[in-house]
């Protein structure tokens, strides 16, 4: 009988460790798919960033060429 409630306790023990061990996995999984989303949202921001910077620029340069441009063929017109 003892040694029937030794194995008994031995199972429930193993059923609770891989319960935990489960549940252990499971986290750590989401916790590293958080952290993933985290670092790729961060990715994305900072790109889009950059890409709002270049625009703005691009912009800018445009701006002052066609400005530039248009001053001096009004020169010549008027010249």
């Amino acid at each position: 009988m003892k040694m029937r409630q030794s194995l008994a306790e031995w199972e429930q023990a193993f059923v609770r460790e891989v319960t935990l061990d489960r549940h252990r996995r499971d986290s750590l999984r989401r916790t590293t798919e958080k952290r993933a989303f985290k670092r790729d949202l961060a990715r994305r921001h900072k790109r889009g960033s950059m890409r709002f910077a270049l625009l703005v620029l691009a912009l800018m340069f445009t701006a002052v060429v066609v400005t530039v441009v248009m001053f001096r063929t009004l020169y010549l017109l008027l010249g």
